[in-house]
């Protein structure tokens, strides 16, 4: 059974609702929920949950079109870390032009204005949902294993050099594969790093994060291998989404 994922449009007044089919396919629009507080707001969303069987909550990031995060933004990563308290798994969806896009959906078919306001939002959440599924979904955007099952290891290129924060990686194959370097962290214990493609690569969408975990070889040398555990793999990639905020929020101070 696939496990459904919950999307969040976080609005000052309104939150929209969404959830994925059984199939992992499409996104439908849940409800709206008027916010009557932080702590009631987050009782809500763990109400659904439960009734859809999901850990896995979604959050609509709403950055300015530079790509800058503003005080909205501040607001949705506020509640996506009380539900990150509450237990939650949470991943957050670029929504850039979704509220436009509901908003020009509902005009067209001659929704009056005051009507729009009460599912504009779940409109929204809608699309920032399907557009998460459309890019291949939860497991997809971390999936670093192979389809086989197998643990795939990579290691540094012979005369590496970091330049612009390029990683040169090469497969157990011998090909040489370019990656943007994001974080290199610590979890339970054990080295992580996690690279975004700096080229087009067959098997990986050139937004999704890569998480490998550092290992040594029987000759010493340092060698990044996937990960085949779901739950160690999510684990780390939240973490590195909490640093990634962190260090958003003390370079905006």
């Amino acid at each position: 059974m696939i496990k459904r994922v919950l999307a969040l449009d976080v609005g000052d007044k309104r939150i929209g609702v969404a959830v994925s089919d059984a199939l992992g396919i499409t996104a439908q629009g849940v409800e709206t929920i008027f916010t009557k507080g932080l702590e009631n707001d987050v009782r809500r969303v763990k109400e659904l949950a439960s009734y859809y069987e999901t850990d896995r909550i979604l959050v609509g990031n709403p950055v300015r079109l530079s790509g800058e995060a503003g005080a909205q933004a501040q607001k949705a990563h506020l509640f996506a870390q009380r539900l990150t308290d509450e237990g939650f798994s949470v991943r957050f969806q670029d929504e850039r032009l979704t509220s436009v896009s509901a908003e020009r959906v509902l005009i067209d078919a001659g929704v009056k204005r005051e009507d729009r306001k009460k599912v504009i939002d779940k409109l929204a959440a809608t699309y920032i949902l399907q557009s998460f599924m459309d890019a291949g979904g939860w497991d997809r955007r971390i999936e670093t294993s192979r389809d086989d099952g197998e643990r795939e290891v990579f290691r540094l290129m012979d005369g590496y050099m970091e330049m612009d924060n390029i990683v040169q990686l090469e497969d157990e194959n011998g090909k040489e594969l370019n990656f943007q370097h994001l974080m290199t962290l610590e979890y339970n214990g054990k080295s992580y790093v996690v690279l975004a493609p700096a080229e087009p690569m067959d098997d990986i969408d050139e937004d999704e994060a890569v998480v490998l975990r550092i290992e040594t070889d029987d000759e010493g040398n340092d060698v990044y291998a996937t990960i085949e555990d779901e739950e160690e793999l999510e684990n780390v990639f939240n973490r590195y989404l909490e640093i990634a905020e962190n260090d958003e929020d003390t370079d905006e101070e």
